[in-house]
């Protein structure tokens, strides 16, 4: 069995009772950061051995962990913050298993893009999920995509490109259309700040931004 855990995206208190029995049961928790995550275990005095598994070693070591699975191990797999997944590794040690036939088992929980949509007061009934942007090859045509989209739209981003994204959005689908950063979700400096591109350009650009970024976007419509 492999287990799918969301973690936390800030606030400790926000992980499951599920999720932590998972974590104390299994054999194995495979961690994008074994520092970033024992740190989580160690909170709750949950002692499962922790393993590397991120994006520089996923594509080495995926068929070995999915035979080990297939062989019977049961093993947990957490990202940083958030669910295994989205926007982090996970879908090639998931597809790996079920080309094996091994039960995988995503546990409800924490993701920073759906707080941050239903509090943005933009229309949540369609909407796409974009995640990271490319930083540069390819990056102007998903812009230029996402700009025609009908329905609401949705981005990661770092604090340090934040306003160049804005920048860029505003060429794209205008300086009125209606928007949204959310950031610091659950946290303690938690913002959440919505109004037209222009407005939120003018608002970020005079202070410096920290933590971790969702921008989402109105649509055409």
């Amino acid at each position: 069995m492999l287990y799918l855990v969301p973690t936390p995206i800030g606030n400790l208190e926000d992980i499951t009772l599920r999720a932590l029995r998972v974590l104390k049961e299994v054999s194995l928790v495979l961690a994008e950061d074994t520092r970033t995550s024992k740190r989580l275990l160690d909170h709750y005095e949950i002692k499962t051995p922790l393993r590397a598994f991120h994006a520089h070693n996923e594509h080495h070591v995926v068929e070995r962990l999915a035979d080990e699975l297939a062989s019977g191990a049961n093993m947990a797999l957490i990202s940083d913050a958030g669910t295994p997944g989205i926007s982090d590794p996970g879908f090639l040690l998931v597809r790996a298993c079920v080309r094996r036939g091994v039960r995988v088992e995503c546990l409800p929980g924490a993701t920073a893009f759906v707080p941050a949509l239903v509090a943005s007061g933009l229309p949540s009934d369609t909407f796409h999920f974009e995640g990271f942007l490319p930083h540069k090859k390819g990056r102007q045509t998903r812009l230029k995509f996402l700009s025609a989209l009908p329905h609401t739209f949705i981005l990661y981003e770092s604090p340090y490109r934040l306003l160049k994204c804005l920048e860029e959005l505003s060429v794209h689908c205008g300086p009125e259309r209606q928007a949204c950063v959310a950031r610091e979700l659950s946290k303690l400096h938690e913002e959440v700040r919505s109004g037209s591109i222009s407005e939120l350009i003018a608002y970020f650009g005079a202070k410096e931004v920290k933590g971790e970024i969702v921008v989402v976007v109105g649509g055409t419509d």
